[in-house]
């Protein structure tokens, strides 16, 4: 978490506002990561970015570093439970849980986490918009408010090769995504991190939406971008951990309402 993060947090305590602590032992921590994997996969199955088997989300262990939690290929987002959750180590082993491991999963997010320390989760989907707009090979403009987040904060991948099971190709994509939030891999589709998995699968979430606000809005006309001066001041609202984190929590509300049985 970073400093500027870290002291929002600190001035929250005592307010009523929600902190993004997960907990004081690395047992406690875990749960929580978890149980946040798990909501963010049954919020993506209600947002329709699930498509057969292809999509994963991972959260790396707090007290293993180099193990990450990452969903079993098969199950469904709409039905995935805490349990049927895999852990991982960066050669590819199943650590626990039981389920097939996907080969795309382990080569893409392995080498982000292996090369961003600074990652606890990320996320990756063939989602329709996102897919879409990939396939033009372009970043986002700043045209909104909400795709600012995005501004000078995102990479393009343009080699598209097949399914990622190479592991030079997972290379390469973490190579692509640098040190920001999220990358577009061409003719694929989109891959989002943050240092929680709520602010990850929020970026997600909101890439998928302004990847949609851009194709509708450039199949009408020519959109107006924001100035870079203030496409910037903006990023720094919108687009910081604790704005990623926090618009997830309405979304974690609902869904822990509706679905409770994930918990499971």
């Amino acid at each position: 978490m970073s400093e500027a993060t870290n002291n929002i947090v600190m001035n929250q305590e005592g307010s009523g506002i929600p902190t993004m602590g997960e907990g004081d032992t690395p047992a406690e921590q875990r749960e929580h990561r978890k149980r946040m994997l798990t909501a963010a996969f049954r919020l993506f199955g209600k947002f329709g970015f699930d498509e057969g088997v292809a999509g994963h989300i991972t959260v790396r262990d707090p007290e293993r570093l180099d193990h990450f939690w990452v969903n079993p290929m098969g199950v469904s987002f709409k039905q995935m439970k805490v349990s049927d959750l895999l852990l991982v180590n960066h050669s590819g082993e199943v650590v626990e849980g039981n389920g097939l491991l996907n080969g795309a999963a382990f080569t893409i997010h392995s080498h982000i986490h292996k090369t961003r320390p600074d990652v606890t989760a990320a996320a990756h989907s063939h989602s329709v918009y996102g897919k879409s707009w990939s396939s033009l090979g372009r970043p986002l403009d700043p045209i909104t408010q909400d795709a600012c987040a995005f501004y000078e904060d995102h990479g393009v991948f343009d080699d598209f090769t097949g399914v990622v099971l190479d592991m030079n190709e997972g290379e390469r994509i973490a190579n692509a995504l640098g040190d920001n939030k999220a990358a577009i891999l061409q003719n694929h589709g989109l891959v989002t991190v943050g240092e929680s998995v709520e602010s990850a699968a929020w970026w997600f979430i909101t890439m998928e939406r302004s990847c949609q606000a851009q194709l509708m809005a450039e199949a009408a006309g020519t959109p107006k971008l924001i100035t870079p001066e203030n496409a910037k001041a903006t990023h720094e609202t919108v687009g910081s951990e604790l704005a990623g984190w926090f618009s997830f929590q309405p979304l974690l509300s609902v869904i822990t309402a509706e679905q409770p049985d994930m918990f499971e």
